[in-house]
């Protein structure tokens, strides 16, 4: 059975590939119009291109940009039923610049995305989904201030739904493990750091990263009716690499 969004208003922050780019293509394909920004305007483009109603380039660690996507496009889709908060400043290291990105883009843009869109959540009873991952469950040694951030994301997604539930807007979390896609960070690993690679593909039950596809459908699913008992959860989507 597959999902029926016809007649929503999704909008996706940090859409442009990867993960981002599955769900913001998953919901179209599912019949949602659905708003895109991040700050690669090539791939908003390709995005528009394949069915997504409305891109913004969109500077997601600036709170003035992250307002005025959010009102854009809710004025140009006409509401807002869904928020996916999906960015990442990719901050990895002990270190401030390390810090500063996964601050600035994994948390407050979840915060602000989430503020601005909360009158139209209202208005709708919709829905937030947050993304964080596996690296949110437990300490890094290798990649301490993201894995810092992605476990903040998992606690601000139960405080959200806490808060939220009594206007009837559900709130979740997607917390995908090691996911493969063209550029992005596994498919650079593989080639620049084949052991840290092969390390970690070791320790996927199933022998291979995840696609992000399978980190879009679970999204979908919790945004969708079949999940509306669902709140203030973080789903891991990871092939069971936690369980190695």
């Amino acid at each position: 059975m597959g999902f029926d969004f016809t007649g929503k208003r999704v909008l996706v922050a940090g859409g442009s590939r990867g993960i981002g780019r599955a769900i913001a293509l998953g919901f179209a394909q599912a019949g949602a119009k659905v708003s895109a920004c991040a700050r690669g305007a090539d791939g908003l483009a390709a995005l528009q291109a394949e069915g997504v109603a409305h891109v913004k380039p969109t500077d997601l660690a600036d709170a003035g940009q992250v307002a005025a996507w959010v009102a854009e496009a809710a004025a140009t889709l006409g509401g807002v039923d869904v928020l996916v908060n999906n960015a990442s400043g990719f901050g990895m290291g002990d270190s401030e610049e390390g810090w500063k990105k996964g601050l600035d883009v994994d948390v407050m843009a979840t915060v602000r995305a989430s503020h601005a869109a909360l009158p139209h959540l209202r208005a709708a009873k919709g829905c937030i989904v947050n993304t964080t991952s596996i690296s949110g469950l437990g300490p890094s040694v290798r990649t301490p201030a993201y894995a810092a951030v992605k476990a903040l994301i998992i606690n601000y997604t139960a405080s959200q739904a806490a808060a939220l539930a009594k206007d009837g807007i559900r709130v979740n979390a997607v917390a995908p493990g090691s996911i493969e896609f063209p550029g992005g960070t596994w498919e650079k690993r593989r080639a620049e750091d084949p052991a840290l690679y092969n390390r970690i593909l070791a320790g996927i039950p199933f022998g291979r990263l995840g696609e992000p596809e399978e980190v879009a459908d679970v999204a979908l699913f919790l945004a969708s009716p079949l999940a509306r008992w669902v709140t203030g959860q973080t789903i891991v989507v990871d092939g069971g690499q936690m369980l190695s």
